[in-house]
C-alpha cells in the first residue's frame, strides 16, 4: 500500500514539473502555420549603434536589441532571416519596396508611419549638439541659423529638424561617424545626434577635439518596426512584444549593464604586452644602429657616387613613365575607338569622313611619339651621325608651312612665312633631316601653346649665320621655368602637362640637333604675351646648283608609256593591299601592279620581266631582305628606280638603304601625300601630258 502511494506521489511531481517547464503557446494554430509557410521573413540590421546593435570583436552582430530579437524568436519558436546593411538609405528603400519585413532599430516619424508599424520602445536617448572645442558654443538651436549642421542621411532627426526648424542649414553624410569626423576637420560647424552614440564615437574614435554642447528637445526613441501591409506578421509581433514582461527586459538590460564594452587599448594586458614589445624593439634598434653606423662609414663614398647616378636615372625614368602611358594610350584610344565606330552600318558619309580623319590623325600622333622616343635615345647615346648635303631651304620652309597651316587654321590662329632668302641664297650645305626636325618641333610647340593671334616664321642671313625665328603670341614661359624647358621630359610647368599633350621631348631634341650641326637655339618669353625662338646656324651657301638631275628627269619621263608597271615587294598582305589601293587611286596614272612576297622572288621577277618601271621594296622580309635584293636587282637593271619602304625610319636606316642602291625612301605607315611626289620624280602624269 505504501509503495503504491509513493509511486502516485512521484507521478504527480513529474507531471507538475513537465507542465511548469513547458512553454505556453502565444500564437494560435493559424499564426504558427503562417510562420512555417513564410520562412523567408527577414530582419534588417544596421549594426553601427553600440551598445544597441554593433559588430563585436568576433565579427558577429551583438547588442541589446539583438538579444531582444532573440527573445522574441524564442517565444514564437521561429528564427527570422538576418540581413546586414552598411547603408541606411538602402535599408529604408528595401523596407519601402517590401524586400525586408522587419527593421530591428528605427525611430518613428510621420513619413515612416505610412508603411511601417512600430513596437517596443525600449529606451530613449536625448539628441545633443556637438561642435569643436575651439568654437563658440550655444545651447539653443536658433543660434545656429548661420551655421551648417550635419546629420546622417535619411535618419529621423533630419525629418524632424526640417519640419520644425525650417531655417536651419542642414547637410547630410552617410552615418554618425562620418558626420563627427567632418565636424572635426572643420567641414561643418555642428552635428546633432543621440547622446549615447555621440559619447561612444567620440571616445572610441579618439575625436578629442569635439565636445557635446547641450541636449535639445528631440530624443532618439527607436522601435522595432514591421511592414504595415503584412497583417498576420503584425499580429504575431504585437502579441509577442506584449507577452514580454518587465523582468525579461531587465535581464537583457542587466546583462549589458555589467558587460561593458572595453576597447582593447584600454585593457591592462594590452599595455603590459605593448610596453614589453617596445623595450625589446628599443634594444634591438640600438644594436642594429651601432652595426649600421659601422657599415655606413665603410660605404659612404661608394653610396654618394651611386646616389648621384641613381637620382639622375630615376628622374628620367619617372618622367618617362608618367608621360609615356598617357601619351601612347591617347592616340591608341582614338585609333581603336573610331575604327570600331566605322563598322557601324548606320554611319553617315560625313561621319565616316570625320572618323577616318581622327584615326589618321591619331596614327600620325602615335608615330611622332615613337619617333621622338627613338630620336632622344639615339641623341643621348651619341649614336646620331651628321650628314651634310645640298639642301634647298626654301623648299624645307615651304613644306613645313604647308604642313602646319591646316593645324593653325583649325585653332583659329594665323601663320605667316616671312622668308627673305631668294632662290639662289636658299641652296645651302646642310643636314636636311636635322634642320627639318628642329624647325618642326619649334613650330609644333608654337601652335600647341597659342590660342589666339599669329605665329610668324622668318628666315634671313646675317654675316656668316643663318637665322630662323619662330615667334608666337601664346601662353609664354615663366621666368623660373625658362632654364628647364630644354631638358628631357619637361614642359614649362607641371600644370601644363595636365592641359597639353606631349612627352616634353620636342625642345630637347631640337637643341641637341642644333648643337650637332654647329648651331644654337635661344629664346625670349613673356607670360600670356608669347615666346620667340631663334635658331642660329652656320650659313654655308652653294653657289652652283646642280640642275642636271631635273633636266634628266624630264627627258627620262617625256616618253613614258601610257601604262607603268610597278613591282611591290612586300611580305605583309595588309601592307601590300594598302600600297596597291593608293597607287591604283593615284590621279593621273594608270599603274599595273605586280607583287613579290620576298627579296628572292623579286630578283627572279626582275630577271624574267624587263618591262617593270619601278620597284617599291620592303626592307625586312623572310628568305631575302630588301638590302640584298636591291643590290642583286641593281646588278641586273642598274637604271630601274627602287624606292625603299619600311618601318625603320632613322637616319642610319635611310643611309643604309641608299648605300644598298635604293634611289629613294618612304617610311611606314606610308602617307600618300609623301608617296605621290616621289612617284612624280620617275613618271609623267597622264592628265598633264594629254592636256599639253
Amino acid at each position: 500500500m505504501s509503495i503504491k502511494l509513493l509511486n502516485t506521489f512521484f507521478s504527480i511531481i513529474i507531471l507538475i514539473g513537465t507542465i511548469s517547464c513547458s512553454k505556453p503557446s502565444i500564437l494560435n494554430e493559424e499564426e504558427k502555420k503562417w510562420l512555417q509557410n513564410n520562412d523567408e521573413i527577414s530582419v534588417g540590421f544596421f549594426p553601427y549603434y553600440a551598445p544597441y546593435q554593433f559588430i563585436n570583436e568576433n565579427d558577429q552582430i551583438d547588442g541589446i536589441l539583438v538579444d531582444y530579437l532573440s527573445l522574441i524568436e524564442d517565444k514564437i519558436n521561429h528564427k527570422f532571416k538576418r540581413k546586414l546593411y552598411t547603408n541606411w538609405e538602402q535599408l529604408l528603400d528595401d523596407a519601402k519596396n517590401n524586400k525586408i519585413q522587419i527593421i530591428l532599430e528605427i525611430q518613428q516619424t510621420p513619413t515612416r508611419d505610412s508603411y511601417l508599424n512600430f513596437y517596443s520602445r525600449l529606451f530613449e536617448s536625448k539628441h545633443v549638439i556637438v561642435t569643436k572645442k575651439d568654437r563658440i558654443h550655444s545651447s539653443k538651436l536658433n543660434r545656429y541659423l548661420d551655421k551648417v549642421i550635419v546629420v546622417p542621411k535619411d535618419y529621423a532627426i533630419y525629418e524632424n529638424l526640417k519640419k520644425h526648424n525650417k531655417n536651419l542649414n542642414l547637410a547630410t553624410e552617410i552615418d554618425d561617424l562620418t558626420c563627427l569626423k567632418q565636424v572635426s576637420i572643420g567641414k561643418y560647424d555642428a552635428y546633432i545626434g543621440p547622446k549615447a552614440v555621440a559619447n561612444y564615437l567620440i571616445k572610441t574614435e579618439n575625436l578629442n577635439d569635439l565636445k557635446i554642447v547641450s541636449e535639445i528637445q528631440y530624443s532618439y526613441t527607436p522601435s522595432l518596426a514591421v511592414q504595415k501591409n503584412n497583417t498576420i506578421l503584425n499580429q504575431i509581433i504585437s502579441k509577442t512584444t506584449n507577452n514580454i514582461n518587465d523582468n525579461e527586459k531587465e535581464v537583457i538590460f542587466d546583462n549589458w549593464l555589467y558587460s561593458a564594452i572595453v576597447p582593447f587599448y584600454k585593457k591592462a594586458n594590452f599595455w603590459i604586452g605593448f610596453t614589453v614589445l617596445i623595450l625589446v624593439s628599443f634594444i634591438i634598434i640600438l644594436l642594429l644602429n651601432r652595426y649600421l653606423k659601422y657599415l655606413i662609414k665603410q660605404k659612404t663614398k661608394e653610396l654618394n657616387i651611386a646616389k648621384n647616378c641613381a637620382e639622375e636615372s630615376n628622374k628620367l625614368k619617372t618622367a618617362f613613365i608618367h608621360n609615356i602611358s598617357h601619351e601612347v594610350r591617347t592616340p591608341m584610344n582614338g585609333i581603336i575607338g573610331f575604327s570600331e565606330l566605322l563598322n557601324d552600318p548606320e554611319i553617315t558619309p560625313r561621319q565616316q569622313k570625320e572618323y577616318s580623319k581622327i584615326v589618321i590623325d591619331s596614327s600620325n600622333q602615335l608615330i611622332n611619339i615613337i619617333d621622338d622616343i627613338i630620336e632622344i635615345s639615339k641623341l643621348e647615346t651619341n649614336q646620331v651621325q651628321v650628314r651634310f648635303e645640298e639642301t634647298n631651304l626654301n623648299t624645307v620652309l615651304q613644306l613645313l608651312f604647308s604642313d602646319f597651316q591646316s593645324k593653325a587654321i583649325s585653332k583659329n590662329i594665323a601663320i605667316r612665312l616671312n622668308n627673305k632668302l631668294n632662290e639662289k641664297q636658299s641652296i645651302i650645305h646642310m643636314d636636311k633631316l636635322k634642320i627639318n626636325k628642329i624647325l618642326y618641333n619649334l613650330i609644333d610647340n608654337a601652335i600647341k601653346f597659342t590660342f589666339k593671334g599669329v605665329i610668324e616664321i622668318s628666315c634671313q642671313t646675317k654675316d656668316k649665320s643663318l637665322i630662323i625665328m619662330i615667334k608666337d603670341t601664346g601662353i609664354g614661359i615663366r621666368q623660373e621655368d625658362q632654364e628647364l624647358i630644354f631638358k628631357n621630359f619637361s614642359q614649362s610647368e607641371k600644370e601644363v602637362t595636365k592641359s597639353y599633350d606631349g612627352l616634353g621631348l620636342g625642345l630637347s631634341i631640337a637643341i641637341k640637333n642644333a648643337k650637332l650641326i654647329g648651331g644654337t637655339i635661344s629664346f625670349s618669353s613673356m607670360i600670356n604675351k608669347g615666346s620667340t625662338f631663334i635658331v642660329t646656324l652656320p650659313y654655308l651657301p652653294i653657289t652652283t646648283s646642280n640642275t642636271s638631275d631635273t633636266s634628266l628627269n624630264k627627258d627620262k619621263t617625256s616618253n613614258v608609256p601610257i601604262k607603268q608597271i610597278i613591282l611591290i615587294v612586300e611580305d605583309g598582305n595588309v601592307n601590300f593591299l594598302f600600297l596597291k589601293t593608293i597607287l591604283l587611286k593615284m590621279e593621273g596614272y594608270k599603274f599595273i601592279i605586280h607583287r613579290a612576297e620576298n627579296g628572292k622572288e623579286a630578283v627572279e621577277i626582275c630577271k624574267k620581266n624587263t618591262s617593270i618601271d619601278l620597284i617599291l621594296m620592303d626592307i625586312k622580309m623572310p628568305i631575302m631582305d630588301g638590302y640584298t635584293a636591291t643590290k642583286k636587282i641593281k646588278k641586273i637593271r642598274p637604271n630601274i628606280p627602287i624606292i625603299a619602304q619600311t618601318a625603320y625610319s632613322t637616319e642610319d636606316d635611310i643611309q643604309k638603304a641608299l648605300d644598298a642602291g635604293c634611289d629613294d625612301f618612304v617610311s611606314k605607315p606610308i602617307d600618300r601625300k609623301i608617296l605621290k611626289p616621289i612617284i612624280n620624280k620617275y613618271f609623267t602624269v597622264f592628265s598633264k601630258s594629254k592636256s599639253t
